[in-house]
């Protein structure tokens, strides 16, 4: 396929705030052709004057990825890169979060991201060129107490894209992971949320107190010195849409990178020993 027939078009999935929305943005500003996608397209109606094209897509419904999906491709043909930005973050006790919960956690996590991969690669494969970013976290690398069905999720979406690299590299499209670290967005809002929701009573409250404290305090406390704002992220998520060669992870933040090592250089021991130290452990009945 010659060169001129190949589409690099975007599409950019969650861009009503955050991430998404400081992504679609630069890639627009930068002369890329983006796709902007949101559950309710008028969360992202302003995105169309910054030069965004504008989707409904709610990655936890068939139907939506499927017209979303087609949309691009009957306009460009083929999406060219795939930006799987979109997600939320359930915190809670693994015992005390509802089932569905956890599903729907997955829905929007991993499930919606594998769908949406497994729409666009087609299109990418009969053109020889295809970039997917998927936006994971640093909480795919370790973990923090409290927070099982994010944490699980984000593993799951590292796993799944190592995977995906290997098998899509000899058909030209590359993958990468993009590790954010703290990140000023209204993430942090619906983490603390949902902690004080699926714990705030019963035999895990004084934990989820506490996690919903430093989770609140990574992001509005001392901590929040160490974060950045969601163009930081946008950059390197440009970087690797453009670059020949791809890295396979982009981690985000230099206190997310100084944390991965902290928890590289513990053994396992090590770290619940320093999570009791940072968050206050269930405290059983009286015998």
């Amino acid at each position: 396929m010659a060169d001129r027939e190949i589409s690099k078009a975007v599409l950019v999935t969650g861009c009503s705030s955050g991430i998404g929305r400081a992504t679609a943005e630069r890639l627009a500003r930068k002369g890329w052709t983006v796709y902007a996608s949101a559950r309710k397209p008028d969360t992202i109606a302003d995105l169309g004057a910054a030069g965004c094209k504008l989707l409904a897509c709610d990655v936890s419904s068939e139907e939506s990825v499927r017209g979303a999906v087609a949309e691009v491709e009957a306009a460009e043909g083929a999406v060219g890169a795939l930006v799987n930005n979109a997600g939320f973050g359930l915190e809670g006790p693994v015992e005390g979060v509802p089932i569905d919960e956890w599903r729907r956690q997955f829905d929007t996590n991993l499930f919606g991201m594998v769908r949406l991969i497994q729409l666009a690669l087609p299109k990418m494969r009969a053109q020889r060129w295809g970039r997917i970013v998927n936006v994971s976290s640093i909480g795919g690398r370790l973990v923090f107490p409290g927070g099982g069905p994010y944490h699980a999720s984000k593993w799951a979406v590292e796993a799944m894209s190592d995977a995906l690299r290997f098998e899509v590299k000899p058909f030209g499209v590359r993958v990468s992971i993009i590790e954010p670290g703290i990140i000023r967005t209204k993430f942090g809002e619906t983490a603390v949320a949902t902690v004080t929701e699926h714990g705030g009573d019963g035999p895990y409250a004084e934990l989820s107190k506490s996690v919903a404290e430093r989770t609140a305090g990574a992001y509005e406390g001392p901590m929040a010195m160490m974060s950045a704002g969601p163009e930081s992220v946008a950059r390197v998520i440009e970087r690797a849409i453009k670059r020949r060669s791809p890295r396979a992870r982009y981690r985000v933040t230099v206190g997310g990178r100084m944390i991965l090592v902290t928890r590289a250089l513990l053994t396992d021991r090590g770290w619940d020993r320093m999570m009791r130290l940072a968050y206050k452990p269930p405290k059983p009945p009286p015998a």
